[in-house]
């Protein structure tokens, strides 16, 4: 595994860490951010990373402010999102400017990825595990769906998400792929088919093919 790069990037709201490892001669970045409580280190998101940079691609595992300054509620929606465009921003600059960007993340990552795929340039969107409808708590009238985000998304688009997830299973469309797999929310249960999905989609994003 290349070295990993940790880059301190000052934000609108406090310092976010971009952990970066940048391949040799990269054909673009993927740039993924965690879930809501959770880290850079799941399962997926280590499996996706490898990937990535397998098929040339350098990779920004991204920590927003909150959890930078260590607390584990997330932050509101626009804060996540000014935040997500300040990094990649950042990233798209020196070395790295003019590398095609591909945004994602998993489950809250996911849906920053997507409603900010205008902003950042993004030539796709990467989203696992999203959180297409909150489970209906007892007593409680369903919450809406989340699908409005993933319509919004005028770039190429994968979804990966567990066939039991209680977020549900989002629907495919034309430019938006959805690929189920064995498992739940955490997509623990087949990181093999979770890694084959992105094999199969990425190349064709960096490539402008997509």
């Amino acid at each position: 595994m290349l070295a990993m790069t940790s880059i301190d990037i000052d934000t609108p709201h406090g310092r976010a860490v971009a952990h970066l490892r940048a391949a040799a001669e990269p054909a673009g970045l993927l740039m993924l951010g965690h879930g809501a409580g959770g880290g850079i280190g799941t399962p997926d998101l280590v499996a996706v990373s490898g990937v990535a940079l397998e098929l040339g691609v350098s990779v920004a595992l991204v920590e927003q402010p909150y959890r930078v300054a260590g607390r584990r509620s997330p932050a509101p929606a626009r804060q996540l999102d000014a935040a997500w465009i300040a990094v990649a921003q950042e990233l798209l600059t020196g070395e790295r400017e003019g590398l095609q960007l591909v945004a994602g993340g998993r489950s809250s990552g996911a849906r920053v990825a997507c409603r900010t795929a205008a902003q950042t340039g993004a030539a796709g969107v990467l989203c696992l595990a999203f959180p297409t409808q909150p489970p209906q708590r007892q007593g409680k009238d369903r919450a809406p769906d989340r699908l409005y985000e993933l319509d919004a998304v005028e770039v190429p688009l994968l979804i990966v998400q567990g066939e039991g997830d209680p977020f549900g299973m989002p629907p495919a469309a034309p430019g938006r792929d959805v690929v189920a797999v064995r498992g739940n929310h955490s997509l623990r249960s087949d990181m093999n088919a979770v890694a084959a999905a992105v094999a199969r989609w990425l190349p064709g994003i960096v490539s402008g093919s997509g």
